[in-house]
């Protein structure tokens, strides 16, 4: 299938600009550059009940989250962990607030999103790290947002959906059974999971399709102490050993995307795995169409699939 008309549309404009591609401005300046996008090119901005900014504290650590309630509830409501994009490198709590709005929203979840240290001032585990503690935090802490803590759902995008996959085999990987069972779904938007930027779809859309192979490759670059890091799960969770016993999956990918490939080959090892896996392409769309919702019909058509396994998931273990 081509180009969605509303891709194409977006791509030429962005593609006949005069700017610097994000690998050669540096952290610092790829940072701004990302965070200065049209407010009309997100997903629409919606009211919510209530949100707060908080540091929380869990293994040494104090991690910036923003709370998103949908409405006021006495009963505990269930809660959605998100993680943001940008390679480890560039993205925010703020860049994404827009989306979470919509996630809140939509599914009547809690939606926590969780920042964490970037690279290349902290490379990898810190992001990890910072995730985890996150999870570990809200799975004990939940009622104190008026969650329930026994109807957690995890994702995110792109370096967000390594890091929710990663957070999931960790959880895994801990063997406390009610860390694992509080995770009732994880939903993995494009994300980043082998340790190595080689795949077909990495250089079919090496250039052109927004997320430029080059920059991907800044982003390992950038994240990495050493090749040594390309062989632990956390930093790509597609050479796990054992997916076995994970929580249910929606994974979304677009076809015109440097990571399709990659995000494609940890959704079939789920479904080899025995994890009820729902892979769902966007066949006419590029990376990352989802945060482009506020000009691409496709982007609002997958927050509602999002939020609809929210609601399936967590709203069936009441």
């Amino acid at each position: 299938m081509p180009l969605h008309p509303q891709a194409t549309i977006f791509l030429n404009i962005v593609n006949n600009m005069q700017r610097t591609p994000l690998h050669e401005l540096g952290a610092t300046k790829a940072r701004e550059v990302y965070a200065e996008r049209p407010d009309n090119l997100a997903p629409t901005w919606v009211s919510v009940f209530a949100v707060e900014d908080r540091i929380i504290e869990q293994n040494s650590l104090s991690i910036p989250i923003r709370v998103y309630t949908p409405h006021d509830s006495e009963a505990k409501l269930p809660v959605f962990i998100f993680y943001h994009g940008g390679g480890m490198v560039i993205g925010s709590i703020a860049g994404y607030d827009t989306l979470c709005r919509q996630l809140c929203m939509q599914s009547s979840c809690i939606v926590i999103s969780v920042d964490y240290r970037l690279a290349p001032e902290h490379k990898f585990p810190a992001a990890v790290e910072d995730a985890y503690a996150a999870f570990e935090w809200i799975a004990k802490n939940a009622l104190e947002l008026n969650g329930d803590k026994h109807r957690i759902a995890i994702g995110g995008d792109s370096a967000g959906g390594n890091l929710a996959a990663a957070v999931t085999l960790l959880a895994k990987e801990s063997n406390n059974q009610s860390i694992l069972r509080s995770i009732q779904c994880q939903i993995l938007i494009y994300p980043a999971t082998a340790p190595y930027a080689n795949s077909e779809s990495h250089h079919r859309y090496a250039k052109g399709y927004f997320l430029e192979r080059d920059t991907v490759l800044w982003f390992h670059d950038s994240y990495l102490r050493s090749d040594e890091d390309r062989k632990d799960f956390r930093y790509a969770p597609l050479i796990a050993e054992n997916l076995t016993g994970l929580p249910p999956a929606l994974v979304i990918v677009a076809k015109y995307d440097t990571l399709r490939d990659e995000s494609v080959a940890y959704a079939n090892r789920l479904t080899r795995s025995g994890v009820d896996t729902t892979l769902v392409e966007y066949d006419g769309m590029f990376h990352p169409f989802v945060s482009l919702a506020g000009v691409l019909d496709d982007g609002k058509a997958a927050i509602i699939e999002i939020s609809n396994m929210l609601k399936r998931q967590l709203v069936k273990t009441v």
